[in-house]
């Protein structure tokens, strides 16, 4: 593809020079590419040029002038130019692709999930791409990051299609929302789960992180928008969209007026089970929190066309994702769950979630993690706490942080302190919390959920897993 095919107007004046790959990082460069020097936030894309024009770059995007010797395309904005350029590259392969976006700060992968599975039961070949995994043409891949950077989901949307992939299922973060990666694509539905606090240290406030949220809805115009509207953020969102998206299914627990609501709820361990929509349905997802993630799950598939009988039968398999209230079982006769809940709403909702399913005592591991918003530290200590019998605070991903230092901040939100202790080593904080728990307790390790490292000053990353540490500790007191 040319140049001017690739820009239109932007590359009007350009050679017709042959583009056959698109780069944002220089070391990715090769002969037939076009290189975009993206300006970061702590590096400028111009300053790799050279290094990219000496890698074979054929053209340069740019938004001034270098004069290396090579074809430039002056855009204003270079990350914007990304999207649209990759999405003409690969045929603009989200055209024939049924994609569902999911955003919102707590429950996207868990929705993504449900959505796969009630779309795979329907008979059609999805894929996934979120913070667990991704699946690409039936095949697992590993992930990056939520959301890749334009260029790297465009592929990624032309490799489900050659793949067989019918419809794609995704987290949208709004760190892409933000920085455009998610332009360009064409939704069939999108769904909106709630928004409470976090990633301060990126969106200057609350009201910049929902507008970031909101342009999934407003600019990705879907054809289909899913909102929770028990949320206040999403009952704001709804009223925004009414007359701007062809269609808008509101969901709620509480919203009486509620287009999709869910009623006789009951949860166990085992998962939940309730009515909405006229259906009588059972999840093996327990919790309120998760209840509302299914229904969006389950507005979603119904307006791309799943039939209730389907939804029904397939839901009670559907939707258990790795680091979500996800249980550790060594025949102990204690509760020991691992949950990914990393901001103050979601620790709530799992606590919550926890608390009706205790015996005994609820005991609650968590950490907050280094160069992240520092605003969320105190708040989750006061809601641990709060709602747990017992606390104990400890490391997360430190990062380039000191990890005592986090903890302190934790500790700030706590006022009584007697049913609380500091245990800075995450696998001792976790032995500790086993220890400690007798016939009838619950153990909530919040946090890190799937991941499978720890994070450490200088980009050093330590193989860590929550499941894999808590089950040790659970062997080695059966055996004590």
């Amino acid at each position: 593809m040319t140049l001017r095919e690739l820009f239109g107007d932007a590359a009007r004046d350009a050679p017709p020079v042959e583009v056959t790959a698109l780069a944002y990082d220089n070391r990715q460069v090769g002969p037939g590419a076009a290189f975009f020097c993206v300006r970061g936030f702590t590096r400028d894309g111009h300053d790799y040029a050279a290094d990219a024009v000496a890698r074979g770059a054929a053209a340069l995007v740019v938004d001034h002038p270098l004069g290396l010797g090579v074809p430039e395309v002056v855009v204003d904005d270079v990350r914007a130019a990304m999207a649209p350029a990759a999405a003409r590259l690969h045929g603009d392969p989200t055209a024939q692709l049924r994609t569902i976006g999911v955003t919102g700060t707590n429950g996207k992968t868990t929705t993504t999930y449900l959505v796969r599975a009630l779309l795979e039961a329907a008979g059609e070949q999805t894929g996934l791409l979120g913070t667990v995994t991704s699946i690409v043409g039936g095949v697992e891949r590993p992930v990056a990051r939520t959301t890749p950077e334009a260029i790297d989901l465009q592929a990624t949307f032309a490799a489900m299609r050659a793949g067989g992939d019918t419809h794609c299922v995704m987290e949208v973060s709004s760190h892409a929302l933000e920085l455009g990666r998610a332009d360009a694509i064409h939704w069939a539905t999108a769904i909106f789960t709630n928004l409470t606090q976090d990633h301060l240290d990126f969106h200057p406030t609350m009201e910049h992180y929902f507008a970031a949220k909101r342009r999934l809805f407003v600019e990705g115009r879907p054809q289909v928008a899913v909102v929770n509207v028990d949320d206040p953020y999403g009952a704001r969102l709804a009223g925004d969209l009414r007359g701007v998206v062809p269609e808008l299914v509101t969901l709620g627990i509480d919203s009486s007026d509620a287009d999709l609501r869910a009623t006789h709820i009951e949860s166990a361990f085992t998962g939940s089970t309730f009515v909405a929509g006229g259906l009588e349905l059972r999840s093996p997802l327990p919790g309120r929190f998760n209840v509302m993630n299914v229904l969006g799950a389950v507005a979603a598939v119904r307006a791309l066309g799943v039939e209730d009988e389907t939804i029904a039968a397939a839901l009670p398999e559907a939707g258990r994702v790795p680091g979500r209230f996800e249980p550790v079982d060594e025949g102990q006769d204690f509760a020991v769950l691992v949950d990914y809940a990393h901001t103050p709403d979601s620790l709530e909702n799992v606590l919550a979630a926890a608390r009706p399913l205790t015996a005994g005592r609820l005991i609650c591991v968590f950490g907050c993690g280094g160069d992240r918003d520092r605003g969320k530290r105190p708040q989750m200590g006061a809601i641990s706490a709060r709602l747990a019998d017992m606390t104990i605070v400890t490391s997360d991903n430190p990062r380039s942080e000191d990890p005592a230092g986090i903890v302190d901040e934790i500790l700030a939100g706590i006022a009584d302190r007697g049913a609380t202790e500091a245990i800075v080593d995450r696998a001792a904080a976790i032995e500790r919390a086993v220890g400690l728990a007798g016939s009838g307790d619950v153990v909530v390790i919040a946090g890190k959920g799937h991941e499978q490292g720890q994070e450490f000053e200088g980009g050093r990353k330590l193989p860590f897993d929550d499941v894999t540490v808590a089950r040790e500790a659970l062997r080695a007191r059966a055996v004590a």
